[in-house]
């Protein structure tokens, strides 16, 4: 019997059963166990995803790690919270940012619903930023026909710094024909060679001494900024400027589309509606999940 068996097996268990559906229900469980019974739930319902909420960031990445040897890594998702303090004028990592984003691209969609997400109580509790639920990341393959100006400017528009060469996420440089990111999420940057407009290898490289190592089938490179300026969004700083002006010299600069550091701190005032990603419109599941979580329900991040 392999560990990827052994949810199978929980699933069926009295206890386990007795909790499914149920709006309010305790189930006592031994914190070294909680991986493996979570990872019972997920397989004993078919709602997507269970939402597990604990108390820090630190413990959601460690349950997360336990869940995925019973689940495989896709069927998890940690949804972290931003390590600055609220109206902190500093950005969050590039990495909590993009995981947020990867998290809220895999709700839109009920193919890519993963089976369980970890969340500590401030990340399912914090406002989003608008259009955070509509993130649409790049696909990047061999073969692919690229602008690679278009790339590398879409690329700056989300965020990404453009460096000489590239040593830490979020950052993009372009040498000749050759375009290095390295994504949000990922853990190892990757090189697109380019002949002429079309992809003609795409391998991940070291920092250390920026030599390619293997080659890899595809990318997905998601965001390296949450707070995402559409035009919507720049609307709203720009009439910002007279109805609050003593924070003109920010708004003037995200009217102008401009990135910075600290600009999510920003958000309450650019977000016109309340939006968190927990609220009271549909139900997650699971123990611990926030009554009255809405991360299972498509299109919906209230």
């Amino acid at each position: 019997m392999t560990l990827e068996q052994l949810p199978e097996l929980v699933a069926e268990e009295p206890a386990v059963m007795s909790v499914l559906g149920q709006r309010s229900a305790m189930l006592a469980v031994p914190d070294n166990a909680r991986a493996l019974v979570v990872a019972g739930l997920a397989e004993a319902t078919e709602r997507r995803p269970v939402v597990l909420a604990v108390a820090s960031t630190t413990e959601a990445e460690r349950v997360a790690r336990d869940i995925e040897v019973f689940l495989r890594p896709e069927n998890v998702e940690l949804l972290p919270a931003w390590e600055t303090l609220p109206f902190e004028r500093v950005s969050p990592g590039v990495e909590t940012m993009g995981r947020r984003m990867r998290t809220f691209w895999r709700l839109s969609d009920p193919e890519r619903l993963p089976m369980v997400i970890v969340a500590p109580v401030r990340a399912l509790i914090q406002r989003l930023g608008p259009g955070l639920d509509s993130v649409q990341p790049m696909h990047v393959k061999p073969g692919d026909t690229i602008d690679p100006a278009a790339l590398v400017a879409d690329l700056v528009g989300q965020g990404y710094r453009r460096e000489y060469q590239v040593e830490h996420r979020g950052e993009v440089a372009v040498r000749g024909s050759i375009v290095d990111v390295f994504p949000s999420t990922a853990d190892s940057p990757y090189r697109i060679d380019l002949w002429g407009d079309e992809v003609d290898r795409l391998t991940e490289f070291t920092v250390n001494d920026q030599r390619s190592t293997v080659d890899v089938d595809s990318v997905t490179i998601f965001g390296a900024r949450e707070l995402i300026l559409t035009e919507e969004v720049r609307e709203r700083a720009r009439s910002l400027i007279a109805s609050a002006p003593w924070g003109r010299e920010h708004w003037e600069r995200l009217s102008e589309g401009a990135l910075f550091d600290g600009m999510e701190s920003w958000t309450p005032w650019l977000a016109t509606d309340e939006r968190r990603a927990a609220g009271s419109d549909c139900g997650g599941s699971g123990p611990g999940a926030h009554p009255g979580s809405n991360l299972g329900c498509r299109g919906q991040h209230r």
